[in-house]
């Protein structure tokens, strides 16, 4: 293959060559998949239906949850469509797609996990400030800031690497279309220097937004224990640290993941990688972020109920209609 209009598809890394694991695999995808739509889908019910969760931090959560169904459905769908029918074969175009949503929703997910940081920032440490600066219109330009972020960057990082003349054949060592591993597959030397110079910027981009973070986080756990309330303390400390975690298991591996050097790249180890950062983090984000927030709880066990009642008074008008 001298270049890239002649290739057809791409082959992707199967997790295991036997077919009791790949039906296995199938159902694990399916499961993560089921549950991070049933999760999403709730947080994006109660949002737009109860009016109490109106609130910046809603507003970012409901966008959190649509980059979140993104990620999984641009990855793990595709990969439970390989395990079932036992087939690595993606075509060119879909590769190329594959990558720019990925790169999309992933990048747009960073950028509201920061923005929803300094929405806790903003509300601990400087309580009296907050609508002021967070209002409505300062959230729906951050929110797509965010959007456009994520956007650029797909476009500018997929556009470059699908544009390099492609000779290393046509095996890609990861279950989805990930750059880093595309770009092994070029055989134009100064694109693949553009390329990787481009990754280094965004990367650092997404290390300075951490570090944001960090230090957003420093200020909050500072504030925090100045609070006389060990239940307060306990409150907020229970939601800030597993955000935490989560933004640092997503940072950490992502940047391992598009910047380690290739002499410690082998295929467990990227698959294990990549999965810590495309699956694992969107499909806990809904539990740490919504479903241990009391607000969400109250929001979700109303919206349930209301729903179980409705559901008794059509039974109930469907029996009183065949009685009659």
């Amino acid at each position: 293959m001298s270049n890239s209009s002649s290739m057809p598809q791409f082959l992707l890394l199967a997790f295991t060559d036997r077919r009791k694991l790949q039906v296995l695999h199938f159902w694990l995808f399916l499961g993560i998949s089921l549950a991070a739509l049933l999760a999403n889908g709730l947080i994006l019910s109660a949002v737009a239906c109860d009016h109490h969760l109106h609130t910046p931090m809603g507003f970012f959560l409901l966008n959190l949850s649509l980059t979140d169904l993104g990620c999984i459905c641009t990855t793990v769908t595709k990969a439970m469509d390989n395990s079932l029918w036992d087939t690595t074969t993606i075509s060119y175009k879909g590769c190329a797609a594959q990558a720019f949503f990925f790169l999309f929703f992933i990048s747009a997910e960073f950028s509201l996990l920061t923005i929803m940081c300094y929405d806790r920032y903003v509300a601990i440490c400087k309580p009296l400030h907050y609508e002021t600066l967070l209002g409505s219109r300062a959230c729906a330009h951050m929110a797509a800031a965010a959007w456009a972020t994520g956007f650029l960057n797909a476009l500018l990082l997929t556009a470059n690497t699908f544009s390099l003349p492609m000779c290393q054949g046509n095996a890609l060592g990861q279950f989805f279309c990930e750059l880093p591993h595309i770009l092994k597959l070029s055989c134009s030397h100064s694109g693949y220097l553009r390329e990787i110079g481009l990754i280094v910027v965004c990367a650092f981009l997404f290390l300075m937004c951490f570090v944001f973070i960090i230090f957003s986080y420093v200020q909050i756990f500072r504030a925090v224990l100045r609070i006389p309330s060990e239940q307060g303390r306990h409150k907020v400390f229970s939601t800030c640290l597993p955000h935490l975690a989560v933004v640092s298991l997503f940072i950490s591996t992502g940047i391992f993941a598009y910047l380690k050097p290739p002499s410690i790249s082998f295929p467990s180890l990227d698959l294990v990688v990549s999965v810590l950062y495309s699956v694992v983090p969107p499909a806990l984000n809904p539990l740490i972020y919504s479903l241990r927030n009391q607000e969400f709880k109250d929001a979700l066990r109303k919206m349930m109920t209301t729903c179980f009642l409705r559901i008794n008074k059509l039974h109930l008008f469907f029996c009183r209609t065949l009685i009659v």
